[in-house]
């Protein structure tokens, strides 16, 4: 059977890496966390001091930023690294999260990152979260959810996350980044963040991840049985 593309768009802190990870270890698919890649490009600025007003500075930086992702046996998931360092844990820092909306609104950034993704998914079988995989990095895919909460149930499991990495954040504070990238990410001129018109809406402000596991493999399930009937009748 032809393997399909899904994508998973959404706010920050709504569970969609979460929820990616464990539908494409259900399909056997490949995961890629787009959002990370952001990250590390945002570490890679703040280490070398890119100017987001300097084009050059940015298309150099671009020219030497390699991203890729390794899965770790130990910890059980894809991890990121930039240029073959081991970048997972520090990109997930709060100054990289205060920081990352700001890079990624930069055109030249976006298409960039937006090229890459596309080539990672190229013989599909993948599942893509971030903001513009269903707009603008695989409009065709074949499964699209657009994942959303309120802001204060995303303030804390943000909250959890980093405290689980032993980062304590105020609760407040965690919930004005949220905002604050919410405006940049949904306002910006290259792919903003918005639901695709072929998106199907998931509210995760009461939901468990299990629940929201199972929201998206039943919308797989259909389209695999669409896609074999189409299949079977031609």
């Amino acid at each position: 059977m032809k393997k399909i593309v899904i994508a998973l768009d959404g706010h920050s802190s709504c569970g969609k890496s979460t929820t990616a990870k464990q539908v494409a270890a259900e399909l056997g698919y490949a995961y890629i966390d787009t959002g990370a890649m952001y990250r590390a490009v945002t570490l890679y600025f703040l280490d070398h001091h890119v100017s987001l007003t300097n084009p050059k500075e940015i298309k150099d930086a671009l020219n030497n930023i390699d991203i890729t992702f390794h899965y770790n046996p130990k910890t059980q998931r894809n991890e990121t690294y930039l240029n073959g360092l081991n970048v997972e844990d520090e990109i997930r820092k709060m100054y990289i999260s205060n920081q990352v909306s700001e890079v990624s609104v930069v055109p030249e950034v976006r298409r960039a990152m937006v090229a890459q993704q596309q080539k990672m998914g190229k013989r599909r079988g993948v599942v893509m979260d971030g903001r513009d995989i269903g707009t603008a990095v695989f409009p065709d895919a074949e499964v699209k959810i657009f994942m959303t909460a309120d802001v204060d149930t995303r303030a804390k499991r943000r909250q959890q996350e980093l405290l689980v990495k032993n980062q304590l954040v105020n609760l407040n504070d965690i919930k004005e980044n949220l905002k604050k990238r919410d405006h940049i990410d949904s306002t910006r001129a290259e792919s903003p963040l918005r639901r695709a018109d072929d998106a199907d809406l998931l509210d995760t402000s009461h939901m468990t991840i299990d629940e929201q596991v199972e929201f998206v493999m039943h919308k797989v399930a259909s389209k695999l049985l669409e896609q074999k009937y189409t299949v079977e009748q031609n």
